[in-house]
């Protein structure tokens, strides 16, 4: 094993402090409108973070994997988007380490295919990166300088 399930849950964590800071970042009557090219706007794009991470964490811990209803995001009010993306943040934190270890290599079922535990995991870090790279760039279309992206993911 090169990363541990308690170093997986650090980066992890680091990642979502990063994206709650670029979500604050937005001016609020950008957050659920701004888009470029056709792309949806970064508060439909952090609900869909919330949502797959939400799917992951439960799919981790019960091996159910069912497919989320996450492209039109649950409101358009960020201090309801803060307040569950804290309460799942919290939720990881301490439902995280009860996964078991030989969990994660073991394959399952996902609405967008079959990988390991690690995989979906991994997948949906990847997920989240990608999205809140798009929320730097509308940032940055915006004129806005978007939070600094440390160079350590943790704590």
């Amino acid at each position: 094993m090169i990363v541990s399930p308690a170093q997986f849950l650090e980066y992890w964590q680091g990642n979502r402090r990063l994206t709650r800071r670029v979500t604050l970042a937005f001016p609020e009557d950008q957050l659920f409108t701004f888009s470029i090219g056709g792309m949806r706007p970064f508060g439909v794009l952090a609900w869909e973070i919330h949502q797959v991470s939400e799917l992951t964490l439960t799919g981790l811990l019960t091996g159910e994997w069912p497919m989320p209803e996450w492209r039109n995001g649950v409101s358009q009010d960020r201090a309801e988007l803060l307040g569950a993306w804290d309460e799942l943040t919290a939720r990881i934190e301490t439902e995280m380490p009860k996964v078991d270890p030989a969990f994660f290599p073991q394959m399952h079922q996902l609405p967008w295919g079959e990988m390991s535990g690690w995989a979906a995991a991994i997948y949906n870090i990847d997920n989240e990166i990608h999205h809140r790279a798009q929320g730097y760039v509308y940032l940055r279309a915006l004129g806005i300088e978007p939070p600094a992206f440390p160079a350590y993911m943790g704590p």
